[in-house]
């Protein structure tokens, strides 16, 4: 990736394989800032993930899967083991008598754009087009240089503004003869390159020559709007009589408009103006435009002019592409020039595909040396193919067709197909055990979102019981007497985990309160569960009234009893009543403070809903930052002879057993305190952010 600063003095990042502007990418960990940094720019906080997602995952959602594109026989295999997608290849409408010549391969880099140069050029004089292909920009603005130093009118596409911006103008006179266009890569522009050139485009180029400098006297902004299209080199369109009267007509408009609205015409605002009425011609046609006309006795309006002026002039166009088109076809048509073999053959093949379109004819020619950025990537040692061209011959721009170097470089290329392959599979297979994960988040943040607030309700009973349960059980052993349960501990943490509404109910109550509440169960063996209350401790609340929280409080009882998931031992039913009374404690207080309240339903289920979302969403976030961190670190387990994915399997599980059991504790801390202290259950949030 390369980086460019643009005007408002931002950092922007520019993919180097397609040319492309990503104005809404960061670098992560740091880097982002550190290049800020280095180029005097204000540095900007760190995005952060809120929601992650790979391509095969988001493909998977869709019940079915299909597609067609030119490249995809290439990685068949990918797609049948990724996506269980077989690869059909359907034939081309016209037979294709596209040339596709052997690869050249050069000793330096020197040598292979110096022969990029003089085939170039010798195609200019021959009079056919020629497409090349670069892989980064330095490369086409290199390139661009060589051909201006022997005079060579050509265009560069690449990622620069000034050229981004003129994009589709470019492509439009890319089929021309003498045409020379210079591309950082072809894959992904979307459109095909006609022979002879675009007709409505060029007609639009012409419109725009002869009437834009009458609206606006401004200068374009080079750096928005780009340079004119070079037409040096190009032959002339040749115009009829009515298409030069019209365009002459529209440009007497033109001025007159612009004078009589004050000099008022910014750049912009004429070329939209041109750009409103092309698109009238497009959709009313030559003949109804005539009509508008005619029916106005004075001049006719400034679109209606600039309308019918275009229409006539595509008609010329046409015809001038049609014969200009049929003289490069007999030339031999597109000549594509690929100065690099990519790490993925589907790219070169879409770059060949750029010539030979629908039965035209057309030749290709890829041309790599030894230097190049993929043999260096890859450590490939080319020692033995320098001997072996030496030995041919002296001259480092003397091309070679050898097999045997040929069959070297694109063995080197599959096998960097591979590699991706596995760095894509590996993705894959890690982002699967993020997949579950994050089916279970959405799947319960969709039950808050669109549940009833009964749902909701019980949503946060279950995570009081939870939280109880976790207490609990990590301050007994059901394997061991009550005397030697850390009681102390349990009472401190339930009081804390419900501030002030259950401080003052535990105050007085200590460790031997419980420690003989517990002995006299034990003792007399037989309890009621529907209304239990422990001896010697605080009664609950008696807000269980209503059928409706009654089954909810057997349930939760019945849930007990057959968790398979809690340690068993001797005491298990003992341990059971103490989640029966604390969980069923701590639901009745709640459930009695929001009657005190005495606010409305609707108000209260809104709180509870908030809560629900703002801890999920906030802990849901921070799980994936760890998870990323974890894919990154997990690698170097390897070097202990242990597997990677296995241990990422092992700890992303118990990361994300710990954000649920965060969750389920944030929440019922931030509700229990909203309605003793809302400042402070703020703060509780407050605090997790950090």
């Amino acid at each position: 990736m390369f980086y460019l600063r643009s005007k408002t003095f931002f950092l922007l990042i520019i993919i180097q394989l397609t040319g492309r502007v990503e104005p809404k990418r960061r670098w992560s960990d740091g880097i982002h800032q550190a290049v800020e940094a280095k180029e005097g720019l204000k540095i900007q906080a760190d995005s952060v993930i809120v929601a992650q997602i790979t391509y095969q995952s988001l493909f998977k959602l869709y019940p079915k899967l299909s597609g067609m594109t030119g490249t995809a026989k290439t990685e068949e295999k990918e797609f049948l083991k990724m996506f269980k997608m077989p690869v059909i290849e359907v034939p081309t409408n016209l037979p294709n008598i596209r040339v596709d010549l052997p690869i050249q391969a050069f000793a330096t880099l020197r040598g292979k754009w110096q022969y990029v140069r003089e085939e170039v050029e010798s195609m200019f004089q021959l009079g056919r087009p020629v497409l090349v292909g670069t892989t980064s920009v330095e490369s086409s603005e290199y390139l661009s240089d060589l051909l201006k130093s022997r005079n060579i009118p050509h265009n560069v596409l690449n990622a620069r503004p000034k050229y981004a911006a003129r994009e589709a103008e470019i492509i439009a006179q890319a089929g021309r003869k003498h045409a020379i266009t210079i591309s950082t890569n072809m894959a992904g522009r979307g459109t095909d390159i006609i022979l002879g050139g675009n007709p409505k485009m060029l007609a639009k180029e012409i419109v725009e020559d002869n009437v834009l400098p009458f609206l606006s006297h401004d200068t374009p902004d080079v750096e928005t709007e780009g340079e004119s299209t070079s037409h040096k080199g190009l032959s002339k369109i040749k115009l009829g009589p009515s298409s030069l009267a019209l365009l002459a007509k529209a440009a007497i408009m033109a001025k007159y408009v612009h004078k009589s609205e004050s000099n008022e015409w910014s750049f912009q605002k004429a070329k939209s103006a041109v750009m409103e009425s092309i698109e009238m011609s497009n959709t009313i046609g030559l003949e109804k435009l005539q009509e508008r006309v005619a029916e106005v006795t004075e001049m006719y309006p400034l679109c209606d002019a600039i309308a019918l002026a275009y229409a006539t002039v595509l008609k010329d166009c046409e015809i001038h592409c049609f014969d200009e088109g049929a003289e490069v076809k007999t030339l031999g048509g597109l000549h594509v020039i690929g100065t690099s073999l990519h790490e993925s053959r589907r790219i070169d093949n879409q770059l060949r595909g750029r010539a030979g379109r629908q039965g035209d004819p057309g030749s290709t020619r890829f041309m790599v040396s030894l230097q190049d950025e993929m043999f260096r990537k890859f450590n490939l040692d080319t020692e033995w193919a320098v001997r072996l061209i030496s030995r041919i011959t002296d001259g480092e721009d003397i091309a070679i067709e050898s097999n045997a170097v040929v069959k070297q470089l694109l063995g080197l290329q599959i096998n960097a197909e591979k590699y991706y392959f596995g760095i894509r599979k590996n993705l894959v297979e890690f982002d699967e055990v993020l997949e579950v994960q994050r089916k279970h988040i959405y799947s319960l943040r969709q039950v808050i979102l669109s549940g009833d607030s009964e749902s909701c309700s019980e949503q946060i009973f279950q995570y009081m019981q939870a939280v109880v349960d976790e207490i609990i059980l990590g301050n007994v052993d059901p394997q061991k007497p009550p005397k030697t349960w850390d009681l102390a501990k349990l009472l401190d943490e339930l009081a804390s985990l419900g501030g002030n509404l259950l401080t003052e109910t535990f105050k007085e109550t200590q460790e031997e309160d419980l420690q003989s509440s517990l002995e006299q169960i034990l003792r007399y063996g037989s309890v009621e569960v529907d209304n239990f209350v422990l001896p010697n401790m605080p009664v609950p609340p008696n807000s269980f009234r209503g059928i409706r929280k009654r089954t909810s409080s057997a349930m939760r009882w019945f849930a007990m009893c057959v968790d398979d998931t809690s340690k068993k031992g001797r005491y298990t039913n003992i341990v059971n009543l103490l989640r029966k009374y604390f969980g069923d404690f701590l639901i009745a207080t709640y459930l009695e403070v929001l009657q005190e309240s005495r606010h409305h339903d609707a108000y209260i289920r809104g709180i509870e809903r908030e809560a629900l979302l703002k801890t999920l969403d906030m802990l849901w976030k921070d799980h994936l930052v760890n998870m990323n961190k974890l894919s990154s670190a997990v690698n170097v387990r390897s070097f202990g002879h242990r597997n990677p994915l296995e241990e990422y399997k092992i700890d992303g599980c118990r990361f994300f057993i710990s954000m649920l059991s965060a969750t389920r504790r944030l929440t019922v801390e931030a509700l229990l305190r909203y309605w003793s202290s809302p400042m402070e259950s703020e703060e509780i949030f407050n605090t997790a952010d950090q």
